[in-house]
């Protein structure tokens, strides 16, 4: 089950990685960064979801333990990717990271985490797996 949740969690961060690329080349520039991030927010959190529908049954957990574990791997590696790469490739300042998660400033990321923790569980739930 890890491997495969792996290779599932490379697909989820290569939409990720193309979502954000439609959030600054064409929703920040019409409708400023805020709006922008909020509707990306909520596209990204959708597809995470939709990802999950195909992805998780062929993950293959067995329980919502096991599916509680796959979203915890797939935050997991979400955070190392977004401060690793965000940090260390992009050059952001760990302020610059740390804003998404300002919710009293619109900023809705912590959404996509916790889509990505409860992906797992909510499609095994809805899907009757295991």
């Amino acid at each position: 089950m890890i491997l495969r949740g792996l290779l599932a969690w490379c697909v989820l961060v290569l939409v990720a990685v193309l979502n954000g690329t439609f959030r600054v080349a064409l929703l920040n520039p019409r409708l400023g960064e805020s709006a922008g991030h909020i509707i990306s927010s909520l596209m990204l959190s959708l597809f995470i979801l939709l990802l999950g529908w195909v992805l998780v049954p062929w993950v293959g957990p067995r329980s919502a333990g096991d599916a509680l574990a796959l979203g915890g791997l797939w935050l997991l590696l979400t955070l190392a990717f977004e401060f690793g790469f965000g940090h260390v490739v992009a050059r952001k300042s760990w302020n610059e990271l740390l804003s998404d998660y300002d919710i009293a400033a619109g900023r809705i990321w912590v959404l996509v985490l916790l889509t990505t923790f409860l992906a797992p569980l909510i499609v095994t739930r809805v899907r009757r797996i295991g």
